[in-house]
């Protein structure tokens, strides 16, 4: 669990600078540096390490930049290694969870600290950390969850015992001693650590501000020394070139393994995309439906009974995918036929645990709602479908795009619930993409990995603009 809590802190140390600095600055390009906010986050794992490794790795560029100098080169295998993925994955969803609460401020807030002359650490103590506060526990909540139930990461940079899991305990109990007892004794171990690791990250939460206002779009005008100005660059610079690269590493193999692709293939990659987007859709709808109820029963209660519930709504990310779906497979095998089930059962799957990501993401809004105007609607008798318009809808457009582009997103890029289900004649993008790798049709396979980029990048998108339209 070290790693798990060091991979947390560090993702929301790194993301608050950034988060700062996009929610202060307006320049050419903003929007495309929020969109890649969302990007590594969303890529296949798989995919994702092989970024990482091209840069970092004894072979990737950086160690090549550093023999050009006479220095040794990287060794990342160890703790050093899975930190660094985790980060990569994860510091852009706390810099978006961040970037919301941000967003979550009247403007009149920051327009009374201009005309106080409030810069610096008077700002941040008397607007910005009231409420980050609120954002930044649950942030860490759900990074601690994803990396302490994390499975390809440190079985690929790991490097032996030294970066074990419990994710890889199990799985080695399962898979290598079929000990299922044991396994099912440290997956109650995993589920007892997470829910105390969330627990303790929410009880730092302080109790919401009360911030009314008139929803207008906020100004802000502190940060105009050069010294801010220079910090606000090299956050977000550094934050590009980290992020940046490893894409577009996996950009560079894929554009040379497109012209690899024979016919045939593209037939079959067409048919695969298309049945990875219907799981999407359907996986993105479901976890929304999931998760608002959740929201809006933790939004209601107060003090300990609203962390309690929140954390509650984070609970799914405490069991690996494979872990349930082994055990809707073996449920539902006396009674059906799993393999014709297979796309319902993933977009069910990956709806579950995309839905925790939702409920961080819904419970803030709502909760800020009901603080600043829901006295208002119980005395106007607003109710159903009118208390959701106008109290409610306001609020959560933003949050709503992108809950349902990450469910989305990591739907489409899921291996491994759709290989425990699917028949290889009917696969998905991403197991097309591992049954061309396996077949040693690597070129092909980086073809499909870029295609697979594309289709996880480009959900996250259209509903992210969806919810900021």
């Amino acid at each position: 669990m070290t790693q798990a809590a060091l991979s947390a802190a560090l993702s929301v140390a790194f993301a608050l600078p950034v988060a700062r600095a996009l929610s202060r600055r307006r320049f050419p390009g903003r929007a495309a540096m929020v969109g890649l906010m969302g990007a590594p986050f969303l890529l296949p794992v798989v995919v994702a390490i092989l970024g990482v490794t091209a840069v970092w790795g004894r072979a990737g560029w950086v160690s090549d930049g550093l023999a050009a100098l006479g220095l040794p080169r990287l060794d990342i295998y160890g703790m050093p290694g899975v930190l660094l993925a985790h980060v990569f994955f994860n510091l852009p969803l706390a810099a978006r969870l961040l970037l919301q609460a941000y967003a979550e401020i009247p403007a009149e807030r920051w327009r009374a600290a201009a005309q106080l002359g409030l810069e610096g650490r008077a700002l941040w103590r008397a607007v910005e950390w009231p409420a980050l506060r609120g954002a930044a526990p649950g942030a860490l909540a759900a990074i601690f969850a994803v990396c302490a139930t994390s499975f390809a990461v440190a079985l690929t940079l790991g490097g032996g015992p030294r970066a074990t899991t419990l994710e890889l305990a199990i799985y080695e109990a399962a898979a290598y001693s079929f000990d299922l007892s044991r396994a099912a004794l440290l997956a109650l171990l995993q589920l007892a650590v997470c829910a105390g690791g969330a627990l303790a990250a929410l009880a730092l939460a302080g109790p919401l501000a009360a911030a009314p206002g008139l929803s207008r779009e906020a100004v802000r005008w502190d940060g105009g020394g050069r010294g801010a100005r220079a910090l606000d660059a090299a956050a977000l610079t550094l934050a590009a070139l980290f992020l940046g690269a490893p894409l577009a590493a996996v950009a560079l193999k894929g554009l040379a393994g497109l012209g690899a692709v024979a016919p045939a293939t593209w037939a079959s990659i067409g048919e695969a995309a298309a049945r990875s987007l219907v799981v999407a859709v359907a996986s993105a709808a479901m976890a929304l439906a999931l998760a608002l109820p959740l929201s809006a029963f933790a939004a209601a209660l107060s003090g300990a009974r609203g962390r309690l519930a929140e954390a509650a709504g984070l609970a799914p990310l405490a069991v690996s995918p494979f872990v349930l779906g082994v055990a809707l497979f073996v449920a539902l095998r006396p009674i059906a036929d799993p393999a014709a089930l297979a796309l319902p059962l993933t977009a069910l799957v990956n709806a579950v645990m995309a839905a925790p990501y939702a409920v961080r993401m819904l419970t803030p809004p709502l909760r800020a709602a009901l603080a600043d105007h829901g006295r208002l609607a119980d005395s106007l008798g607003l109710g159903g479908r009118t208390r959701a318009r106008a109290l409610y809808l306001a609020r959560l457009r933003g949050p709503l795009g992108f809950s349902a582009g990450v469910a989305a997103a990591l739907s489409a890029g899921d291996l491994g619930v759709i290989a425990l289900f699917s028949a290889p004649e009917a696969p998905t993008l991403p197991l097309l993409m591992h049954l061309l790798a396996t077949s040693r049709q690597l070129d092909a396979a980086a073809g499909a990995a870029l295609l697979l980029l594309g289709l996880s990048f480009g959900l996250f998108v259209v509903f992210d603009r969806l919810g900021r339209a």
